[in-house]
């Protein structure tokens, strides 16, 4: 699980003035991820991390009075689920600022016993969750030590959750302890945090992102994945996987970058010393190939597509029109292959032997899996990437954490799903109905209610499945007629401006009224498009950072890319979290 501190009890429960909140009005716009995970949440067989995203998804909204009467309402329905007392219990301490202030700490203190109840009945996610919310709690409640015992107790099992919570955890403990004084402890722990303040915060998980390095799922570690495999993760922006025998190591891809590669090595030389026989490169996109250079050692034999070279051509030629996926080093592309694979095709290392198995779909045209059939495990490259290919690229996993939930357990359900979804949704398509008519549909396989480990990837995956279906099989002219007459950005600003009488005023009050519904996406529209006629404007420059804010927050557990995108239109860099000993873990 993943879990914002910051988002789900980030600001203060009793404001400087102690006045009363105003519940915010209805959202205009229709926020899928919330109605999503709502729905999924109050199946009784769903996961606790789809209860727990659905909450998240309530805070970003800015509806946490909402989401405490959904959990309220399904912690009664179903109380073999300590989940959902504990969520109701989050979001009621995360909605006190709506309370009348002379009923505000009876509220607190109703949410504090429920909390209790959760972290009793569930040692693990609801002490968690118990920790988070007391970590926030003003001193007057005396939940700082509690708060420290609950997360301290979460580090040590971190590795049971299905998702990295460093930050959230180090941001937690952070704010306990100078809740108790320890002011140097507290410092500490924000550093671990990598926070420059403990009022930032909005992702809680080990996402890290910037302008130089680019984005990471996680932070960087050798995983013992199975006896002789090793998956370096968060050394880049893909895995790097190292097959190892006393023969020799066969890597599988290389990562983004010539450095990155070479820390990915540096840590598997921790493990072994052999020489690195072969090299298998999955597809040819930028952050599988790009490393090769570090990876490749004198004798080493690298092996690909037979038709990689096709790809490489298109690679070179995209232009990488979102510089923070990757960064600002360079990604060489021109890669030389020593042998190439068209069919079916083993390969024998000592006592190493797999499997090289060309496949269709997938990002690109040159997919090839690689399968160790004696440790079970299938190396499948990016055939099972959420978004069908980059969503700005014209395509058809090596990436954690999508590989925790796109697993042989999800998969049978996920297909079956998907299967639904494509036979339901074609004929629309093939009608040209309107694409943004099919998502607002969001639409959920009766079939997902019986398996749920594929919940959460068919809910990750649904809207760029449905986004490529639509753009491989309709016109560019909709039923409704959108395309027939394309109408730029300026021109919609134009028209908006002439009815606000040109003035940013009107701009700037809708945006506000969109931003206090909770409608992020429709508030940044408006704010740029009120920039593009009022650009000197600091109402709008801040009430564009603010919309930003919340898409950042409400991306960050469902759609990295878009994560990734939001951060760096508002410049909002993201550093690492740091173990115990300062360095990034």
């Amino acid at each position: 699980m993943t879990v914002r501190s910051a988002a789900l009890l980030g600001i203060s429960l009793f404001g400087a003035a102690c006045s009363t909140a105003p519940r915010p009005p209805p959202l205009l716009a229709q926020n899928r991820e919330l109605g999503s995970f709502a729905q999924a949440a109050a199946w009784p067989n769903a996961e606790p991390l789809i209860a727990i995203i659905a909450a998240q998804e309530f805070v970003a909204a800015r509806h946490e009075r909402d989401g405490y009467e959904y959990f309220q309402k399904l912690a009664r329905e179903q109380p073999q689920r300590p989940i959902l007392l504990s969520l109701e219990g989050l979001l009621q301490a995360r909605s006190a600022g709506e309370i009348p202030l002379l009923s505000r700490v009876s509220w607190v203190e109703d949410a504090i016993r429920k909390l209790d109840r959760g972290a009793s009945a569930d040692p693990g996610a609801g002490r968690l969750l118990r920790g988070l919310v007391f970590a926030d709690l003003p001193e007057r409640f005396g939940k700082a030590k509690q708060a420290v015992a609950d997360l301290e107790a979460s580090l040590d099992i971190r590795e049971s959750f299905p998702g990295d919570l460093d930050r959230a955890i180090y941001r937690g403990l952070a704010r306990a302890y100078r809740t108790e004084g320890e002011e140097g402890r507290s410092r500490e722990m924000q550093q671990r945090a990598g926070l420059r303040s403990l009022e930032d915060g909005e992702v809680a998980s080990n996402f890290s992102v910037g302008s130089e390095e680019g984005f990471r799922f996680t932070n960087p570690r050798l995983v013992r994945e199975a006896d002789g495999v090793y998956i370096a993760e968060g050394f880049d922006f893909g895995n790097i996987a190292f097959l190892v025998d006393g023969a020799g190591v066969i890597a599988i891809d290389t990562g983004t970058t010539a450095e990155t590669a070479a820390a990915a090595k540096k840590a598997l030389r921790q493990v072994t010393d052999a020489p690195i026989r072969f090299v298998v490169l999955t597809h040819s996109h930028w952050d599988h190939v790009g490393g090769l250079a570090a990876i490749r050692e004198p004798g080493t034999v690298v092996i690909a597509r037979a038709n990689s070279v096709d790809e490489l051509k298109r690679m070179r030629s995209s232009q990488r029109t979102f510089s923070w996926f990757f960064g600002s080093r360079a990604v060489p592309l021109d890669i030389r292959v020593d042998r190439t694979v068209s069919s079916n095709e083993s390969l024998r290392l000592g006592n190493l032997e797999i499997q090289l198995i060309p496949v269709s779909g997938g990002e690109t045209n040159d997919a090839l899996f690689v399968h160790l059939a004696r440790q079970g495990l299938l190396f499948v490259g990016d055939a099972f990437m959420p978004y069908v290919g980059p969503p700005f690229l014209s395509e058809g996993h090596g990436h954690p954490p999508l590989t925790r939930y796109f697993n042989m357990e999800a998969a049978p359900g996920l297909e079956t799903a998907l299967r639904d979804l494509h036979d339901r949704y074609l004929p629309d398509v093939l009608r040209s109905r309107p694409i943004a008519d099919i998502l607002h549909d969001n639409y959920l396989p009766l079939s997902l209610r019986e398996t749920p480990k594929a919940v959460l990837p068919y809910l990750l995956v649904r809207d760029h499945f449905l986004q490529r279906l639509h753009q491989q099989n309709a016109g560019y002219w909709q039923a409704d007629g959108e395309g027939m007459d394309s109408v730029t950005r300026s021109e919609w600003a134009a028209l908006l401006d002439e009815m606000g009488q040109r003035s940013e005023a009107p701009f700037v009050r809708v945006v506000e009224d969109l931003l206090a519904r909770g409608d992020g996406p429709l508030g940044l529209k408006v704010a740029e498009m009120g920039l593009l006629r009022h650009p000197s404007s600091e109402k709008l420059q801040r009430a564009r950072t603010k919309a930003l804010s919340m898409l950042i927050e409400r991306y960050s557990l469902v759609d990295p890319f878009r994560f990734i995108i939001y951060s760096q239109w508002a410049n909002a860099p993201l550093p690492p979290v740091a173990g115990p000993s300062g360095e990034a873990r």
